[in-house]
């Protein structure tokens, strides 16, 4: 079995059925199963930021979102 991503790829959106490249890193962990340092990683593009954000914060499971680098999150 050969793995038909590479790192020239750009990184996907999280959201199910959703093939738009990310912007966001969203970090989380759930508190019951993972030690407090621990961080999982669901990406988002501008589009499912919120509603990924919004579904890990409800379990209080969100910690932290940030741009992924080299992305344009940043720039006006």
């Amino acid at each position: 079995m050969t793995d038909s991503s590479t790192a020239d790829e750009a990184p996907i959106c999280s959201a199910r059925g959703c093939r738009a490249p990310a912007v966001w890193a969203l970090r989380w962990n759930n508190p019951r199963l993972h030690d407090p340092e621990r961080r999982k990683t669901w990406l988002a593009c501008p589009q499912h930021r919120t509603s990924l954000g919004d579904f890990l914060d409800a379990r209080g499971f969100l910690r932290e979102v940030a741009p992924l680098p080299g992305s344009h999150t940043l720039e006006p």
